[in-house]
């Protein structure tokens, strides 16, 4: 089912698709690919909101800065002064954030409109980034698929072709409340990661792969999350064709559980210490599965190069339950 949400300044309609499977009500909507809703049962049964968003359109246009529930790229999270090396060229992209390129830039795929069609269990979005769009090099044909599937989990499907090489990082931005309200650092985290990318003052990764043991990085028995991570967790699993579980939250009060399954090799941990009015800082976590920040410019990181002929499939699937 979908239905006008919204108009742009321009006159450009947004239209809300809502899916309802197993228990799981999603609203997404055709602007930034975000995910608006997310409704499940906690253990006696009683339903709630569990990712941070707003009810009409204009409150994602005053708020651009957090991503609520946005689909990111061209390239997620950051690029070190805003330019890599490609094939011997240096591209220069659109800094946003500082010196760096945040997210895709000023106008990335979280400020577009893409294309909507039904498939069976839910909606495909669609869209073409021109060559040159925020610096990046390349025309792209960019799809992302939501899905319920029979249990109720919501799978997201990325798949891009381009006519040129460049580069890809593609995730969901929402941020997960599953008491339904209030803060979020209570709730338990498992991350089957044993390693982690230790960042600057800039959060740019300084190329170290650390060991998390002993340290407050260390989610590989599920704990209390608490507040001031803003880190991507290298998962022990690496990439994957299909989707391996690879991170469990849990809020003890309601018993929602949230698992996170995914064939990227990395996850960033956000504890949204920075949110503003309407929301409060700790309202909710994020859990970004990528591959990791500002992976051009270190070879060693796995590689986010897409060129002609291939094609970038990526997929995460976040299983709702209660206990």
């Amino acid at each position: 089912m979908n239905e006008l949400f919204g108009t742009l300044s321009d006159g450009t309609e947004v239209h809300l698709w809502t899916l309802e499977r197993a228990g799981t009500r999603v609203e997404v909507l055709t602007y930034g690919g975000i995910v608006r809703s997310v409704r499940v049962p906690d253990r006696d049964g009683r339903t709630a909101e569990v990712v941070l968003g707003f009810a009409g359109l204009d409150g994602y246009l005053a708020h651009p800065g957090p991503y609520f529930g946005a689909l990111v790229g061209r390239y997620a999270n950051r690029i070190a002064h805003a330019r890599f090396p490609l094939d011997g060229v240096v591209y220069a992209l659109e800094p946003n954030s500082g010196p760096n390129s945040l997210h895709g830039g000023a106008r990335g795929f979280d400020k577009r409109v893409w294309a909507a069609e039904p498939v069976e269990g839910g909606v495909r979005l669609s869209r073409v980034g021109p060559h040159g769009e925020e610096g990046f090099p390349g025309r792209l044909e960019v799809s992302a698929t939501y899905t319920l599937d029979a249990c109720g989990a919501l799978r997201i499907a990325y798949e891009a072709v381009t006519d040129a090489p460049t580069v890809i990082n593609l995730t969901n931005h929402s941020y997960f409340n599953l008491a339904g309200s209030g803060h979020a650092g209570g709730h338990e985290l498992r991350l089957a990661a044993s390693r982690f990318t230790p960042v600057d003052a800039d959060l740019i990764p300084t190329g170290v792969l650390a060991d998390v043991a002993g340290s407050r990085f260390d989610f590989r028995a599920s704990r209390t999350v608490g507040s001031g991570y803003d880190h991507n967790f290298v998962l022990d699993k690496g990439v994957t064709t299909d989707p391996q579980e690879v991170a469990e939250l849990h809020d003890p009060a309601s018993g929602r559980t949230l698992t996170v399954a995914t064939t990227e090799p990395g996850v960033q941990l956000y504890t949204a210490d920075h949110l503003a009015s309407p929301f409060a800082p700790g309202d909710g976590i994020a859990l970004e599965t990528q591959h990791f920040p500002d992976s051009p410019n270190h070879p060693g990181f796995p590689s986010t190069v897409l060129r002609p002929g291939e094609t970038f499939r990526s997929q995460t699937v976040y299983a709702f339950s209660a206990r």
